[in-house]
Protein backbone atom coordinates (compact mmCIF):
# COMPACT_ATOMS: atom_id res chain seq x y z
CA UNK A 1 0.00 0.00 0.00
CA UNK A 2 1.23 3.46 -0.86
CA UNK A 3 2.13 6.03 1.76
CA UNK A 4 -0.80 8.31 2.52
CA UNK A 5 -0.48 11.76 0.99
CA UNK A 6 -0.60 14.69 3.38
CA UNK A 7 -3.98 16.43 3.19
CA UNK A 8 -5.44 19.45 4.87
CA UNK A 9 -8.18 19.08 7.47
CA UNK A 10 -10.66 20.53 4.99
CA UNK A 11 -9.77 17.96 2.35
CA UNK A 12 -9.79 15.18 4.94
CA UNK A 13 -13.35 16.19 5.89
CA UNK A 14 -14.39 16.21 2.23
CA UNK A 15 -12.81 12.78 1.74
CA UNK A 16 -14.57 11.49 4.88
CA UNK A 17 -17.97 12.74 3.71
CA UNK A 18 -17.50 11.33 0.22
CA UNK A 19 -16.36 7.96 1.56
CA UNK A 20 -19.26 7.86 4.04
CA UNK A 21 -21.70 8.67 1.22
CA UNK A 22 -20.13 6.01 -1.04
CA UNK A 23 -20.18 3.46 1.78
CA UNK A 24 -23.80 4.19 2.74
CA UNK A 25 -25.19 4.21 -0.79
CA UNK A 26 -23.28 1.09 -1.85
CA UNK A 27 -24.07 -0.78 1.37
CA UNK A 28 -27.79 0.06 0.99
CA UNK A 29 -27.84 -1.29 -2.58
CA UNK A 30 -25.81 -4.36 -1.63
CA UNK A 31 -28.02 -5.16 1.35
CA UNK A 32 -31.17 -4.70 -0.73
CA UNK A 33 -30.04 -7.75 -2.72
CA UNK A 34 -28.47 -9.61 0.21
CA UNK A 35 -31.57 -9.18 2.39
CA UNK A 36 -33.48 -11.51 0.10
CA UNK A 37 -31.09 -14.35 1.00
CA UNK A 38 -31.27 -13.58 4.70
CA UNK A 39 -35.05 -13.22 4.67
CA UNK A 40 -35.39 -16.51 2.80
CA UNK A 41 -33.40 -18.33 5.49
CA UNK A 42 -35.67 -16.90 8.19
CA UNK A 43 -38.86 -17.57 6.22
CA UNK A 44 -37.79 -21.19 5.60
CA UNK A 45 -37.14 -21.58 9.33
CA UNK A 46 -40.63 -20.23 10.10
CA UNK A 47 -42.18 -22.61 7.55
CA UNK A 48 -40.29 -25.55 9.06
CA UNK A 49 -41.31 -24.53 12.57
CA UNK A 50 -44.96 -24.42 11.59
CA UNK A 51 -44.62 -27.86 9.98
CA UNK A 52 -42.89 -29.34 13.07
CA UNK A 53 -45.58 -27.93 15.34
CA UNK A 54 -48.30 -29.08 12.91
CA UNK A 55 -49.75 -25.57 12.83
CA UNK A 56 -51.75 -24.30 9.89
CA UNK A 57 -49.77 -22.07 7.55
CA UNK A 58 -51.58 -19.79 5.11
CA UNK A 59 -51.09 -20.81 1.49
CA UNK A 60 -50.08 -17.23 0.68
CA UNK A 61 -47.00 -17.53 2.89
CA UNK A 62 -46.03 -20.87 1.36
CA UNK A 63 -46.38 -19.39 -2.13
CA UNK A 64 -44.39 -16.35 -1.04
CA UNK A 65 -41.51 -18.53 0.19
CA UNK A 66 -41.60 -20.72 -2.93
CA UNK A 67 -41.39 -17.62 -5.14
CA UNK A 68 -38.42 -16.36 -3.10
CA UNK A 69 -36.68 -19.72 -3.48
CA UNK A 70 -37.06 -19.59 -7.27
CA UNK A 71 -35.80 -16.00 -7.40
CA UNK A 72 -32.81 -16.92 -5.23
CA UNK A 73 -31.56 -19.38 -7.83
CA UNK A 74 -31.08 -16.62 -10.43
CA UNK A 75 -27.61 -15.10 -10.63
CA UNK A 76 -27.54 -11.35 -10.14
CA UNK A 77 -24.39 -9.77 -11.63
CA UNK A 78 -25.10 -6.53 -9.76
CA UNK A 79 -24.59 -8.43 -6.51
CA UNK A 80 -20.97 -9.25 -7.38
CA UNK A 81 -20.29 -5.68 -8.54
CA UNK A 82 -21.72 -4.19 -5.34
CA UNK A 83 -19.87 -6.69 -3.15
CA UNK A 84 -16.57 -5.79 -4.82
CA UNK A 85 -17.33 -2.06 -4.77
CA UNK A 86 -18.16 -2.21 -1.06
CA UNK A 87 -14.90 -4.02 -0.36
CA UNK A 88 -12.94 -1.37 -2.31
CA UNK A 89 -14.69 1.47 -0.47
CA UNK A 90 -13.91 -0.16 2.88
CA UNK A 91 -10.25 -0.40 1.86
CA UNK A 92 -10.33 3.27 0.80
CA UNK A 93 -11.76 4.26 4.18
CA UNK A 94 -8.98 2.36 5.96
CA UNK A 95 -6.36 3.93 3.67
CA UNK A 96 -7.53 7.53 3.92
CA UNK A 97 -9.10 7.58 7.38
CA UNK A 98 -7.92 4.50 9.28
CA UNK A 99 -9.40 1.21 10.49
CA UNK A 100 -11.16 2.89 13.44
CA UNK A 101 -13.02 5.14 11.03
CA UNK A 102 -14.20 2.10 9.05
CA UNK A 103 -15.55 0.55 12.24
CA UNK A 104 -17.26 3.85 13.01
CA UNK A 105 -18.85 4.00 9.54
CA UNK A 106 -20.08 0.42 9.90
CA UNK A 107 -21.50 1.14 13.34
CA UNK A 108 -23.24 4.33 12.19
CA UNK A 109 -24.77 2.44 9.26
CA UNK A 110 -26.05 -0.33 11.51
CA UNK A 111 -27.46 2.13 14.06
CA UNK A 112 -29.20 4.17 11.35
CA UNK A 113 -30.86 1.18 9.75
CA UNK A 114 -31.88 -0.33 13.07
CA UNK A 115 -33.40 3.03 14.02
CA UNK A 116 -35.30 3.14 10.71
CA UNK A 117 -36.75 -0.30 11.41
CA UNK A 118 -37.99 0.65 14.87
CA UNK A 119 -39.43 3.93 13.63
CA UNK A 120 -41.09 2.42 10.56
CA UNK A 121 -44.84 2.82 10.48
CA UNK A 122 -45.62 0.28 7.76
CA UNK A 123 -46.54 -3.34 8.58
Amino acid sequence: MKKKPAVSLHHRNLIRRYLYWAYKSTKESFERIERKTTQLRVDEFILDHFAREKWDMPDEFKSYVTAKQKEQKKFNPEYLYLKNRLSAIEEAIKYFLGAKELKRAQQLFEEEFTRRIWESRDH
